[in-house]
């Protein structure tokens, strides 16, 4: 692995551990194995370091969706599959946990990556459910946005419920509430 990569990962981990203000430039430095200047050489500072974390771990989120998304299967045994997949719940949503940091919020160029990997999860998830109605499936008439909506916002919930509890319970519950709800309301 090259240094930006470590210097990239080590950062990705910290941001998740730590925040952005818990993540110091020394700190991103020791765990990676580089030093200063190897830092300064591939990034301007932490912020460059930051998002260049950011940008990674959204991309890594979205490849990951994407593999149950493109998968075989009606539009809601995909999102099922999605929704169903192996996740560190406890661990919280690395994309979604960036949002309670208050630097990075206050921060375009930071959460701009945060912004774009929820528009785009909420679009695709808009997308197969149209996709499904278009194909025939017995996909009721819900409007396709505002359910991918419900769907990430339960997600979303679902990670904080299972955090506040220390158990992966409340979110296996959220994600079956959100199934239960989308399987009555497709037609036999």
């Amino acid at each position: 692995m090259s240094t930006s990569d470590r210097l990239i990962e080590s950062t990705r981990a910290l941001l998740w551990e730590r925040g952005y203000v818990g993540t110091s430039p020394k700190a991103i430095q020791q765990r990676a194995g580089a030093g200063q200047g190897s830092m300064y050489h591939h990034f301007t500072g932490k912020p460059d370091l930051a998002l260049a974390a950011i940008r990674r771990t959204a991309e890594e989120m979205r490849a990951k969706a994407e593999e149950q998304f493109s998968g075989p299967g009606t539009a809601l045994e995909r999102i099922s599959a999605y929704l169903l997949r192996e996740r560190d719940v406890l661990k919280g949503c690395p994309v979604g946990g960036l949002t309670q940091d208050p630097d990075i919020v206050a921060d375009p160029e930071l959460r701009r990556p945060v912004e774009e990997t929820f528009d785009w999860l909420r679009g695709r998830l808009a997308q197969l459910l149209a996709e499904g109605r278009e194909r025939g499936e017995p996909i009721a008439a819900l409007d396709p946005a505002e359910t991918a909506s419900a769907v990430v916002a339960v997600l979303q919930g679902g990670y904080v419920l299972a955090r506040a509890a220390g158990s992966a319970e409340p979110y296996d519950q959220a994600v079956k509430g959100v199934l239960g709800l989308l399987a009555a309301h497709t037609s036999p």
